[in-house]
């Protein structure tokens, strides 16, 4: 199942702390990164749910953002303490500033001044884990879809270069035949007579020099070996990127060996569908 790394979904969910909101936002990376934002009364909860995570995404860049807001009826209190403490802190800076003013509903914001009642933390945790599991299910609904798409493209472009080297195998007799023909053309302008023996062997080495078949060999096999990975039910990303690569390669000695326009043509024509297949695995997870 071939799932992409850029997606986004939220959950929400009614707890005995309040409303819990999940949302997440994933991009492409290399590795699996977390970057979790949690209230300060559910910050403790950030190693089960980095664990939740990764036991579904392997790859990408997570922003995670969970948000707390008040159940009906829910109880507050306010920390006196650390209240007065604001107060006299305030008062002092009166004196230096005169100008400056400082309004309750200020000091109120301050972390830790105004308190939630207290709530079981296993409560607490089973609540943010459910919410989590919520946008997680959506996000990876997402991605399925966006990597279906993704999928359908990447064949689309397996097919066009199957259908290059189809072409290239096709010419190739054709190019040998050229090449002899050339060179004998060349040697029959020189003023001595070539020794047969010396024009076989330079039209050996010649042909043996432009011959393609590993190239177009192995370009089949990368084939049929991309086609059967975005067959597999796992991660596919990293497979995929090291195909492109030798995609690639065999491209460019196809290039470096051409001794006729088709198949430079077809090389770039290669390196175009490597190339469009590449961007898109980028973001394959």
């Amino acid at each position: 199942m071939i799932r992409s790394m850029t997606a986004y979904a939220s959950a929400e969910a009614l707890s005995p702390a309040g409303t819990l909101t999940c949302e997440l936002r994933t991009v492409n990376h290399r590795y699996l990164e977390i970057s979790p934002r949690l209230p300060e009364e559910l910050r403790s909860f950030e190693p089960a749910l980095r664990e939740r995570i990764a036991a579904r995404l392997s790859r990408g860049k997570v922003d995670v953002i969970v948000r707390r807001g008040e159940s009906r009826g829910e109880s507050l209190k306010v920390d006196s303490t650390m209240l007065g403490r604001l107060s006299e802190l305030a008062l002092d800076m009166e004196t230096r500033f005169p100008r400056m003013r400082v309004e309750f509903t200020e000091l109120l914001r301050f972390p830790g001044v105004l308190q939630h009642a207290e709530v079981d933390q296993d409560v607490q945790q089973m609540a943010l884990i459910d919410v989590l599991d919520r946008a997680l299910d959506a996000l990876t609904a997402t991605r399925e879809r966006e990597g279906a798409k993704t999928g359908d493209m990447l064949r689309e472009r397996l097919d066009g270069i199957e259908r290059v080297v189809a072409n290239v195998r096709g010419w190739m007799p054709e190019i040998r035949t050229a090449l002899r023909a050339r060179l004998e053309s060349r040697l029959a302008d020189l003023k001595q007579p070539a020794d047969p023996g010396r024009l076989e062997q330079e039209l050996v080495l010649q042909v043996t020099r432009s011959d393609v078949d590993e190239e177009l060999d192995r370009l089949s096999t990368h084939i049929d070996e991309t086609r059967r990975v975005l067959g597999l039910k796992e991660p596919v990303g990293r497979r995929l990127d090291f195909l492109m690569q030798e995609f690639n390669r065999e491209a460019n000695t196809l290039g470096s060996k051409s001794v006729d326009a088709r198949s430079t043509n077809a090389s770039v024509e290669l390196k175009v569908l490597i190339e469009q297949m590449r961007e898109q695995v980028q973001n394959i997870e």
